[in-house]
């Protein structure tokens, strides 16, 4: 069996894991995904691990459904990270350029990156992600590839994502604990814009708002560069918490009704033609009850309104959401630098009424953003939900690829680079133990 070109893509949630595993076609070097598998996360607390065995359990179950619907194993893995603890800093960088003839080589960029990249971070935070914004050479400013032009001074802006490194580390332990490696950790904002975003979208502005359940990641593009990446402490988990006090139901009853009531078709409400002004609200009186017992809810509340759970619950609290995000791009000094306007994914994007509240707060266009498919088994994994998880995907083919072949114990070590040979041998050897 040849080697194939495999990417694997873990997101690990508060609610859910998603593993996708895509192999590149040799040919036409498109991704195709051959295993899937999504399941509920647990010992997940707003995008942090709480409890180490229960999702080692979760990532684990995810992983080998994947694998099996493959029909090959995996030996390393692509991980998205969010929350609170990921923060972001401009930073710039400065070098002669070395040539004589001053042209700019690559290794000139190289080093013009890594001096942007020398920052004063503080000791329980890790690099994620040095990204470069634009170049300067001598005093032409705005260059995305200087490399060939002629100069004596480089100057570069880059885009750093931290996260807190025992948060990283933690995440780490369960990865290797399953006898894999870490390709990367990748922020999820950043691998949703890989596939919601529009290279327009870049150019002009746009924020890409990925809507978790316990956390919302946050992706500013300016001028088609980076500028902000960061997240809010709250997400589409809250507002199901707050349909739960509100009816005095539980929280799996009220995520039904919150999907219920998302799902729905609006055109319900509107009037039809020929119909009186009475018939009007009768129907609309009749379609404002939800029968909990036809939903399968029996928890001693008969009826609910719609009107009341969407208008009184749910919608005071979007609107909190994007007050609190709104605060923080403005913050961040990016509010009034993204005429492109805003794009919504995560499993939080579609719920009722959410980009009307999105347009009226932030003063901005909002649209849902449906990720780029690759080809392949992606029937389960449609929609905005999956933008992260399909944007890991795409991360991994552009910044390097493992080569796997058939299992045995010639294969395993295919693909592994001399400087990580160790500990590759370290996770082939757990992986190959009882």
């Amino acid at each position: 069996m040849p080697k194939k070109q495999v990417i694997t893509a873990i997101d690990l949630g508060t609610e859910k894991c998603v593993t996708i595993i895509a192999v590149v076609d040799e040919e036409t070097g498109e991704l195709k995904v051959v295993g899937v598998s999504v399941v509920p996360a647990k010992g997940m607390k707003r995008s942090v691990i709480v409890d180490l065995d229960q999702v080692l359990s979760s990532i684990s179950q995810s992983l080998d459904a994947a694998e099996r619907m493959a029909g090959f194993d995996v030996r390393s893995v692509y991980v998205a990270v969010s929350g609170t603890h990921v923060v972001s800093k401009n930073s710039k960088g400065v070098v002669a350029v070395a040539a004589p003839d001053q042209e700019i080589t690559a290794h000139d960029v190289e080093r013009v990156i890594e001096a942007a990249r020398a920052i004063s971070l503080p000791a329980d935070t890790k690099i994620m992600h040095v990204i470069p914004r634009d170049f300067k050479v001598d005093s032409q400013e705005g260059i995305k590839d200087p490399v060939g032009m002629t100069g004596v001074r480089l100057e570069s802006e880059a885009h750093i994502i931290t996260g807190m490194s025992t948060t990283l580390r933690n995440l780490e332990k369960v990865i290797n604990d399953l006898g894999l490696e870490v390709d990367g950790f990748v922020f999820a904002g950043l691998a949703a814009s890989e596939v919601v975003l529009s290279e327009t979208e870049k150019e002009l502005g746009a924020v890409v708002i990925d809507m978790g359940a316990g956390t919302t990641s946050l992706s500013a593009f300016v001028e088609g560069a980076l500028e902000y990446s960061g997240a809010v402490p709250v997400g589409a988990r809250h507002i199901t918490q707050d349909i739960a006090l509100g009816c005095r139901i539980s929280l799996d009853n009220a995520e039904k009704i919150k999907m219920l009531l998302s799902s729905e078709d609006q055109e319900t409400y509107k009037a039809r033609a020929g119909e009186s002004k009475e018939e009007l609200m009768r129907r609309r009186k009749k379609a404002d009850k939800i029968d909990l017992a036809k939903q399968g809810i029996h928890e001693g509340v008969e009826t609910l309104s719609r009107r009341t759970v969407i208008e009184g619950i749910m919608m005071p609290r979007i609107k909190e959401i994007f007050e609190l995000i709104a605060k923080d791009l403005e913050k961040h000094n990016v509010l009034d630098k993204v005429p492109a306007g805003v794009i919504l994914c995560g499993g939080g994007a579609h719920t009722i009424g959410i980009t009307e509240v999105a347009k009226r707060v932030l003063n901005l266009p909002v649209r849902i953003g449906n990720p780029t498919l690759p080809k392949g088994l992606v029937s389960d994994i449609k929609g905005s939900s999956f933008a992260t998880s399909i944007g890991l995907l795409y991360y991994g083919k552009s910044h390097g690829i493992s080569l796997v072949g058939q299992t045995g114990i010639g294969s395993l070590f295919e693909g592994i680079e001399l400087k990580n040979i160790g500990s590759k041998l370290k996770g082939v050897f757990k992986s190959m133990m009882p």
